[in-house]
């Protein structure tokens, strides 16, 4: 099948090893948070019901970390004169438990307002991916989408559900706890803005060379899960080739990189953590110093004192846990991008205006100078004409590449032509509706399409309530009964894998009788027997002449000995019609098709 080049998704992308990282992980940085922000507020619309309440219990969460200290500093002021203490103790028991109710309400809320939101992400996403073309999943990699709909949408959840309520009671509590520092000393608050500043001007110095080191670990770490994706999926073939060495040294090499980087750049993360302790206990002695020179001279109490030094305590706190959120709620909105990317893709086309219905077509098709490529720049097919009357039985053969399986693309509407047009009918494709179009194709591919699902679900796919009766006579029809009453439980066998647990043939078979089973008016089989035994092979010839029997049917083969009955050849040369006729004209014209046939049947060109 002739297919656009897909751009492979960036190394860092690739799953495997490197996920599971936590601190150190370079942050994903959006390219538009603001916009991204807005348009995820507006498509999040009617799915925040309760949200004004997390800001009131965001706000009241941080009343814990502003009052506690006051209630504190007041118990040691009453301590040191003398007065009781007891209601002060309660007034501090009754803080910790309301704050205790406050975040259980915070999480309660905040859990089913995040759910909420990210079922509607889920879903509209997986609605819009069903909406597009097939040419989008040519060009993307099925892995990097699944990880859109899986990662990135877990990254927005983990942010909504646990990271805004965080920042929220963050903020609130620095802003808090910043005025009740300036209300009991300005001075002392001075003070201690400087080793904040100190903490801040190095957390800046660390994070530019870490930023690097990460960045690179990333990269050699993509590599890396690369190089054994590839040893994995391909040890039959390494092993056959004797290329053991040569996979472990190359993964030694990419191991020992990634070891040299990790080390260094956990080293330069290391440096910060101890560094920032000694800055801050510095400020905490220098505070300490201080406020008791101010205590001495009557300017503060001793309670006062007390009260500040907790204060700065928890102060420092929320910067350092306002990062990491930041960070993940950079990568949160990166994600969110990536998901609008999908939004923003072109949908396939909507029906024309006035779209024709097509209930019961005959079966004339008609190829009127068609051109067509995958990239504009480089066509596949470059001007083909072709007339057929309904209940043709059209084989299709030619070199890999030529443009074969481009043609039923095209039939199938999976794309449309670049110029000229396909006629059904007597009408263009694209003026009938599209669900009618698609029912009147019955198409086995090259590549099997199974489902984990059962083996009668899978032949009736699309056809769920026929009996099994009709089932069992459309797998007799391919050839498969006999392998399927082999299986466990039979018709009712649940192919967990995907059918990866059949031979190749035997997926083959199924989709065989699938489109056996929806006895469409026009019948594709696209190399379908390319993946079974010479056996099996007659099997299907003689199913095959069963089911295109009195309609229209295109069949593509590299094997010419099944298809030597049919009605018309076409034989495609680098996207042109190099020969058409019935097997005999064209055995009898000597060109390519005989020289193909001969070559195939181990015959002499006479």
């Amino acid at each position: 099948m002739s297919k656009p080049a897909m751009t492979p998704p960036p190394a860092s992308m690739k799953g495997g090893i490197g996920r599971g990282m936590m601190r150190g992980r370079p942050v994903v940085k959006p390219k538009d948070m603001k916009g991204t922000l807005l348009r995820l507020w507006r498509m999040t619309e009617g799915k925040r019901k309760g949200f004004g309440w997390i800001l009131i219990l965001s706000a009241l969460s941080s009343l814990t970390a502003v009052l506690s200290p006051l209630v504190i500093g007041n118990a040691v002021t009453a301590i040191d004169c003398g007065e009781p203490v007891a209601m002060l103790l309660v007034v501090l028991m009754a803080v910790y438990l309301g704050d205790w109710l406050v975040r259980f309400l915070q999480q309660y809320f905040m859990a089913s307002i995040g759910q909420h939101v990210i079922h509607h992400i889920r879903t509209s996403l997986f609605d819009a991916m069903r909406q597009l073309p097939l040419s989008f999943f040519d060009r993307h990699r099925h892995g990097e989408l699944m990880s859109r709909l899986t990662n990135d949408v877990d990254n927005i959840s983990t942010t909504i559900s646990d990271s805004m309520s965080q920042l929220l009671t963050y903020l609130f509590s620095i802003a808090g706890i910043f005025i009740m520092m300036v209300k009991l000393s300005p001075v002392l608050t001075s003070i201690s803005l400087i080793g904040a500043g100190l903490v801040l001007l190095l957390t800046r110095v660390v994070t530019k060379q870490t930023r690097k080191l990460f960045t690179e670990q990333q990269k050699i770490l993509g590599k890396l899960n690369g190089q054994i994706e590839e040893s994995i999926s391909g040890f039959h073939v390494v092993r056959a080739f004797g290329m053991e060495p040569e996979m472990t040294a190359q993964f030694e090499q990419y191991n020992e990189e990634l070891r040299r980087v990790s080390t260094r750049a956990l080293i330069w993360s290391g440096y910060l953590m101890p560094v920032t302790n000694v800055i801050n206990n510095l400020s905490f002695v220098a505070l300490a110093v201080i406020s008791g020179v101010m205590a001495l001279n009557g300017r503060i109490s001793i309670g006062m004192i007390s009260s500040f030094l907790l204060y700065i305590k928890r102060f420092s706190r929320p910067f350092v846990e306002i990062a990491n959120v930041y960070n993940h709620f950079q990568t949160a909105v990166a994600g969110a991008e990536r998901i609008f990317e999908i939004f923003d893709q072109p949908k396939e086309p909507d029906d024309v205006p006035g779209a024709l219905p097509l209930s019961a077509p005959k079966g004339d098709v008609e190829l009127r100078n068609v051109v067509f490529g995958y990239q504009p720049e480089t066509p596949i097919l470059k001007g083909i004409s072709l007339k057929i009357a309904a209940g043709t039985k059209t084989a299709i053969v030619g070199s890999t590449g030529a443009g074969k399986t481009t043609i039923i693309n095209l039939l199938t509407r999976f794309y449309d032509v670049d110029c000229g047009s396909i006629l059904l009918d007597g009408h263009d494709l694209r003026e009938y509706r599209m669900r009618d179009l698609r029912n009147a194709f019955g198409v086995v591919l090259q590549d099997t399409a199974l489902f984990a699902a059962s083996v009668r679900s899978n032949i009736s796919y699309g056809h769920p309530d026929v009996p099994i009766g009709s089932v069992v006579e459309a797998a007799k029809a391919a050839g498969a009964d006999a392998f399927i009453r082999r299986l466990p439980d039979g018709y009712d066998t649940v192919l967990t894998q995907g059918g990866l647990e059949l031979s190749q043939g035997e997926r083959q078979l199924l989709t065989i009788a699938r489109a056996v089973l929806a006895d469409a008016p026009i019948l594709i089989l696209d190399e379908a027997t390319s993946s079974v035994d010479t056996m099996t092979e007659q099997k299907i010839r003689r199913a095959m002449l069963k089911i295109t029997a009195g309609r229209t049917s295109f069949i593509i083969a590299h094997r010419l000995s099944t298809i030597r009955d049919s009605d018309l050849i076409v034989l495609i040369e680098d996207g042109r019609i190099a020969e058409k006729g019935t097997h005999e004209e064209l055995m009898k014209l000597g060109g390519r098709y005989a020289e193909m046939y001969r070559t195939q049947m181990g015959e002499e060109k006479k």
